[in-house]
């Protein structure tokens, strides 16, 4: 029995044998990817993917600070308004329209009167202040208008015009300045 198990052992070995070299050739491989991947800064990849990703969010903060990049690189923004370069202008409507006869005729004129100003609000607040004179002394001129003075083309342009004169010349006599610098009929009806 004794030569039939040393027949069985070395039957044994050499299949042994094989598993080993073929075990130990699997670890020798592996080392040497693992290794030379190592080398080569394989595993590192991942730091460098993360720093990659903070130097990225700091250009991004430096982007958004800096306007002209910000302004190359955004699209499509609302404009901003240009800066005013002139007076802003004030605009007020005498509350109610003012009605008089044509003179030699039977029509009758309807006109809502607006005045614009660049200076302050102390203006308008005279004009209010004042209205009942501005609206007399505005009716008078206006009962002063002929059927011949309404055909002409440009007659609103001179009503305006005489109508601003008088209202000055009023606020001047009460105030002290009159500050009107344009008129204007937002409604001019003549039936």
């Amino acid at each position: 029995m004794s030569e039939e198990a040393e027949v069985e052992e070395k039957k044994k070995s050499p299949i042994l044998l094989i598993v080993l070299i073929f075990v130990g050739i699997l670890l020798l491989l592996g080392g040497a990817i693992g290794g030379t991947l190592f080398l080569t800064g394989f595993f590192d990849k991942q730091d460098r993917d993360i720093e990659d990703e903070f130097a990225q969010m700091d250009k991004a903060a430096e982007v958004a600070n800096d306007p002209e990049l910000d302004a190359l690189n955004a699209g499509p923004k609302l404009l901003e308004t240009p800066k005013q370069t002139k007076l802003v202008a004030n605009y007020y409507q005498i509350p109610q329209a003012l009605v008089a006869n044509i003179g030699g005729s039977k029509k009758v004129m309807q006109v809502s009167v607006g005045v614009m100003t660049h200076y302050d609000e102390q203006v308008i607040a005279n004009i209010e202040k004042h209205q009942i004179a501005l609206r007399s002394a505005m009716i008078v001129d206006l009962r002063n208008v002929t059927e011949l003075d309404i055909k002409s083309p440009d007659f609103q342009v001179k009503m305006a015009e005489t109508l601003r004169l008088t209202m000055n010349a009023i606020l001047e006599d009460y105030e002290d300045f009159g500050g009107i610098e344009k008129v204007f009929f937002p409604e001019f009806i003549v039936q």
